[in-house]
């Protein structure tokens, strides 16, 4: 039988790069995002790709919410008879310094960014031990040990995700759940409004995807619990 895998944030971006990925390989695939037209949107062109629009479901889904994420892992257990694999992808971010960053704006970064990583894994796990174990990938970033001025609220978020991710691991091996962080440098996204052309030497989408499909082939006794993937060759400092 087929994997079935959610995935958060998964209508642009990273996420939309994986969930493509992942239907290619067989996966049954759910994906959430905020903007209902967004997650249409998504749903469709993985419907398309993959020919079967009953391996592929769309929900709207704001992961700071708790009773959201709860309904929406009943619903995509519900769906497809269970849940294999979890990736932790919605974020937001925010290039403010901290004496320009209104509260809302705080609250939103670090609700999204790291309390909604803590409420999809704890909704989850009672899912994954009941499979006999599975996947929690969260996607941190490479900010989270190379902080840099003006996104100071974002860095924080990550580096407690890689510290989240880490303890997480090591209360759930047992249960033959495998956890681990996936850290990205400079992708060419929308991501963060940032206006910079990146194309020329940024990451891709689909290069960080494939890294996260790469790391779930390895055989189970072996966890790579923390992945690094940086451009190659980024613009010279100085």
């Amino acid at each position: 039988m087929s994997l079935v895998s959610l995935i958060t944030g998964g209508t642009r971006g990273i996420g939309q790069a994986l969930a493509s990925r992942l239907v290619a390989r067989g996966h049954r695939v759910a994906i959430t995002g905020t903007t209902p037209d967004g997650v249409a949107r998504a749903e469709h062109a993985l419907a398309e790709q993959c020919g079967d629009p009953g391996r592929v479901l769309g929900l709207g889904c704001d992961v700071r919410d708790p009773g959201a994420v709860e309904r929406a892992i009943r619903t995509v257990v519900a769906r497809f008879g269970g849940l294999d694999v979890l990736v932790n992808n919605a974020g937001v971010g925010v290039g403010q310094p901290i004496s320009e960053l209104p509260y809302d704006e705080w609250d939103r970064i670090i609700g999204t960014n790291l309390t909604g990583v803590y409420h999809c894994c704890r909704a989850v796990i009672p899912h994954l031990v009941s499979r006999g174990g599975g996947w929690i990938v969260n996607v941190s970033s490479l900010s989270a040990t190379a902080p840099f001025a003006g996104g100071a609220a974002y860095c924080a978020t990550k580096a407690a995700v890689d510290a989240f991710t880490e303890a997480l691991m090591q209360e759930v091996r047992h249960d033959g759940i495998r956890v681990a962080s996936v850290a990205p440098g400079s992708v060419d996204t929308t991501f963060g409004g940032g206006g910079r052309d990146k194309s020329s030497w940024a990451l891709q989408p689909g290069d960080v995807a494939r890294v996260i499909v790469d790391l779930m082939r390895h055989a189970g006794r072996a966890l790579p619990s923390r992945v690094e993937i940086r451009p190659s060759q980024p613009p010279r400092k100085g």
